[in-house]
């Protein structure tokens, strides 16, 4: 999935003679922190909640002193990409341009959490189980025979580690709601299982967590 499949068309650009005041207004309204700046058809700046309140809200956002290199991502890129960018630079919107610079639109971080939320790998019935191990250890191939020859399959597995440790978290969603079977030869195995969620406390665990990301971006 690329970031063109979540273009936003409910949030327009700054020009840059719009004033901080008027970012500010739109800020508030999409509960949004970042605004880019489009001059002439082109991707000039990116600019913050913060930018604008610590320079007088009368001033035009062009007159803003900001990196003239914004972050943003291209029209096929991956939703990771997109994910990447606004993490790395702590942004809640990543705009969009074609390889020549120029302005497509952008993807706020809202619509691509939610993307993730519904998307089959979360919302499909089924168990998590959490694995740990040395990063030596690791081998998915065999972390998914184990898993087949319960008869169930791995949906989307997520691997966390952190970078001065060796040791590294293995995070699996699994179709099946049963998992006692899984568990039991993942230990035989000598897999660590340092965590496991049924449906219910998948479903609870992972409603309760979008929630609250929802709650952090309406802040």
């Amino acid at each position: 999935m690329t970031a063109d499949f979540l273009l936003t068309d409910a949030l327009v650009p700054l020009r840059p003679s719009d004033t901080g005041e008027e970012a500010l207004e739109i800020m508030n309204e999409f509960y949004i922190r970042h605004l880019p700046v489009v001059d002439q058809g082109k991707l000039a700046s990116v600019i913050s909640e913060d930018d604008v309140l610590d320079a007088d809200p009368e001033e035009a956002v062009g007159e803003y002193r900001v990196a003239k290199l914004p972050p943003s991502v291209y029209p096929d890129d991956h939703l990771y990409d997109v994910m990447r960018q606004l993490v790395d630079n702590n942004l809640t919107v990543v705009p969009v341009i074609d390889r020549e610079g120029s302005y497509v639109g952008m993807v706020t971080g809202e619509d691509l959490l939610r993307f993730f939320a519904q998307s089959s790998t979360f919302s499909n019935p089924g168990s998590i189980v959490v694995l740990e191990m040395g990063r030596h250890d690791y081998s998915l191939a065999e972390i998914a025979r184990i898993v087949e020859s319960d008869s169930a399959i791995i949906l989307s597995s997520f691997v966390r580690g952190a970078v001065d440790s060796n040791q590294i978290e293995v995070t699996l969603k699994l179709n099946s709601q049963s998992i006692a079977g899984v568990i039991a030869t993942f230990e035989r195995f000598n897999y660590v299982v340092k965590a496991s969620f049924n449906e219910k406390q998948l479903q609870d665990t992972l409603k309760e967590r979008f929630d609250s990301l929802l709650n952090y971006l309406n802040v």
